[in-house]
């Protein structure tokens, strides 16, 4: 037992050293966002009630208010530690919470490291760039016209990471692949996952950026009670 709330401590001050790095201002934006959540809900409540109620409902809800402003911070941090980094759009959505995608990192990749992942979900096929629009448009034509061959009747989507224009940046990438259609059932992405399995990948021994990546504020807050 004691190992493990050890263990819970250590990964939060590791999530809040590297997110510090990034955000030098965070102690007084989450002890400014608990102070000010509290004393917004006790002062109406000791007012109207009582003050121990205010109190009592005042600090959980701080709390909860600066968690999850810090989980969104860590979010960011781990985002810009990775970006620009081959690979780590794949990273990212390996990461995401549910673990609802396969994703099959670089199926095509040119000799700028710029490249395309594959990933399969309820959408469908999702085509994931990274790189200037000028050189990855091409590659993604091309992994899209191989796909429609083993999937003619499957939707494909394609998403770029970058600083271009159509482009979008890899912090926005969950809320992107979130807003597709769901266009398949369980089953059906399975059978899709089978049969492309044998399309493999281009470069499957390209190093998948790895560190800290909370994503959600829920699991910040499992850590915080652990």
């Amino acid at each position: 037992m004691f190992s493990r709330i050890k263990s819970t401590f250590t990964s939060l001050a590791q999530n809040w050293r590297m997110t510090q790095r990034v955000f030098r201002a965070l102690p007084l934006e989450v002890g400014g966002l608990f102070l000010v959540t509290a004393v917004v809900v006790a002062i109406p409540l000791g007012l109207w009630l009582n003050w121990v109620t205010g109190i009592l409902l005042a600090v959980p809800l701080g709390l909860l208010a600066a968690t999850f402003w810090f989980s969104r911070r860590a979010m960011s941090a781990a985002y810009s530690q990775i970006e620009g980094q081959p690979g780590a759009a794949a990273a990212v959505i390996q990461s995401l919470r549910g673990n609802n995608w396969m994703v099959t990192p670089a199926v095509a990749v040119n000799r700028n490291q710029d490249m395309v992942s594959r990933v399969v979900g309820k959408p469908g096929v999702i085509l994931v760039s990274e790189g200037p629009a000028s050189r990855v448009v091409p590659m993604l034509a091309s992994e899209r016209k191989r796909t429609a061959r083993w999937l003619p009747d499957v939707p494909i989507y394609e998403i770029q990471i970058g600083d271009g224009d159509d482009q979008i940046g890899l912090v926005k990438l969950q809320k992107s692949l979130s807003k597709l259609p769901r266009n398949l059932r369980g089953g059906e992405v399975t059978e899709i996952r089978r049969r492309l399995e044998a399309l493999g990948n281009a470069a499957s021994s390209m190093p998948i950026p790895k560190g800290p990546m909370p994503t959600s504020a829920r699991s910040v807050r499992r850590q915080r009670g652990a």
